[in-house]
């Protein structure tokens, strides 16, 4: 792997590995989740959320999933915030957000942390899970997405390797 030293600390990656390219893959496709996410609840394109229940003609992103967990073990509180508009924003900027860093590859540590977070209180929402006691498809996307930010994913096919993030820890 040929690598140039722009610091003693940080080295900028000129070729890739086998391994990058699968880390690429994984980082825009879970973006591609997320963003799909947004999409669907801001227009209502009817394959999670349908149309009359679209963001932009008045539905709530977070009531269909955050009331149906009333039953649930922690449900009081998630079903609380159910239909909230901060939450309802917040949600929505979260997915936007995480969707277009991971795709872009810039950002993919935040992303990685914001969507970690989110995943884990929606694993939360559902404790106790229906087919597995402990691990669930929240899970597995967050352990995929500390794995993108530890493995420098975005810069494989992606914004990672441009100059400006080099030089900004915290765009990478």
């Amino acid at each position: 792997m040929a690598t140039t030293a722009t610091s003693p600390v940080t080295q900028v990656t000129t070729a890739h590995r086998p391994v990058d390219y699968v880390w690429a893959i994984a980082r825009i496709s879970l973006g591609w989740i997320f963003l799909w996410a947004f999409l669907d609840k801001l227009f209502g394109w009817s394959f999670a959320t349908p149309a009359a229940k679209a963001w932009i003609v008045g539905g709530s992103p977070t009531t269909g999933f955050l009331k149906g967990t009333g039953e649930n073990a922690l449900g009081g509180f998630f079903s609380g915030l159910a239909g909230q508009p901060w939450v309802d924003w917040l949600f929505m900027a979260g997915l936007l957000g995480i969707g277009l860093a991971l795709i872009l590859g810039v950002g993919t540590k935040i992303a990685a942390g914001a969507g970690t977070v989110m995943l884990v209180l929606m694993w939360a929402a559902e404790l106790p899970l229906a087919n597995n006691p402990i691990i669930d498809d929240h899970i597995i996307y967050s352990i995929v997405l500390i794995g993108l930010a530890l493995a420098g994913a975005g810069r494989t096919w992606g914004l990672g390797n441009l100059p400006i993030v080099r030089r900004n820890a915290w765009l990478q």
